[in-house]
């Protein structure tokens, strides 16, 4: 991170369809060269964020500018900075993966080589395939690579991995890091909350069309109520008023005859006491740190 001015800035942005507010209020800056997350839950407005940045809505309020510049007044020279993947998209059906990629590259002054882009997006052994005949994986692989053909300095990333298997998420972060190593910034739009916590600097939660904590995944997860989560099989049954009593803790969960316990390391000192004076062996007991998931979870209300 740099002490400049952010390379995306959005400032009091505001979005209303049919009377109903999607985006309110919502503010923050992406610094050049960082991987800015949004996270939030279905029709919370990530999208709808995303799309006025890179100009495809117009804005009912606020200030949106991509370096310097008006995504929609500015819009052609926008499109020569930053580039989109969106969430859905699609192409004529007879067009095969070369001719994209050289439809594409053609549209810019100083495109990328899209040959090592589709070797490292896996895309090399379907040049001659045609669109139509595509998977949903290797559809979603293609985008990525028209969205970074132009050598954008930004590049909005909705979802990126949605339809990859576990092998192809995992080397498209690579990418996504390689990119990033190049001094591309990156907006990733994702509900994937391993994605995020991996590739993320900072993370913005979007929960009813505001944003609602922002900090970086390891700041989200310190931030939340139940940093601490203990889980153990009791020998025999806790008293669930001893349970409650215990200090900081922030969830109770039993399933299958395990207890899980969100809290602090105040919470585990206290549980430990606890079974040793009654006298219970915690069977299988485990003390990890909290994820993003359950920090996400924390800061928007929402249930396993």
């Amino acid at each position: 991170m740099n002490s400049a001015s952010p390379i995306v800035e959005v400032s009091g942005l505001r979005k209303v369809y049919g009377g109903r507010v999607v985006v309110d209020d919502v503010s923050f800056g992406v610094d050049e060269g960082e991987i800015f997350g949004i996270l939030g839950p279905n029709g919370a407005g990530k999208t709808t964020t995303v799309e006025c940045v890179e100009g495809l809505r117009i804005l009912d309020g606020g200030r949106v500018r991509v370096a310097g510049l008006d995504p929609v007044a500015d819009h052609a020279a926008v499109t020569q900075v930053l580039g989109a993947q969106l969430q859905e998209s699609e192409l004529q059906a007879k067009l095969t993966v070369r001719e994209a990629l050289e439809l594409y590259a053609a549209l810019y002054p100083n495109p990328a080589d899209w040959r090592p882009l589709a070797e490292r997006l896996g895309l090399t052994g379907r040049l001659n395939t045609r669109f139509g005949v595509l998977s949903g994986g290797q559809k979603q692989r293609l985008f990525i690579a028209l969205a970074l053909i132009g050598n954008p300095r930004v590049v909005v990333l909705d979802e990126l991995t949605t339809g990859l298997d576990p092998r192809a998420r995992r080397d498209t972060w690579e990418v996504v890091e390689d990119v990033r190593a190049r001094g591309v910034t990156v907006l990733l739009v994702t509900h994937f909350m391993e994605e995020a916590q991996r590739l993320c600097d900072r993370i913005a939660v979007i929960d009813q069309g505001r944003i609602t904590a922002l900090d970086t995944p390891q700041g989200l997860i310190s931030a939340s109520a139940g940093s601490t989560v203990i889980s153990f099989t009791p020998s025999a049954p806790l008293d669930n008023d001893e349970l409650a009593a215990l200090p900081a803790l922030a969830s109770v969960e039993l399933k299958d005859g395990r207890l899980t316990l969100g809290g602090s390391d105040e919470t585990v000192t206290a549980l430990l006491s606890l079974l040793a004076r009654r006298r219970i062996t915690a069977h299988q007991l485990r003390v990890t740190d909290a994820t993003l998931d359950d920090a996400f979870l924390d800061l928007t209300g929402a249930t396993k």
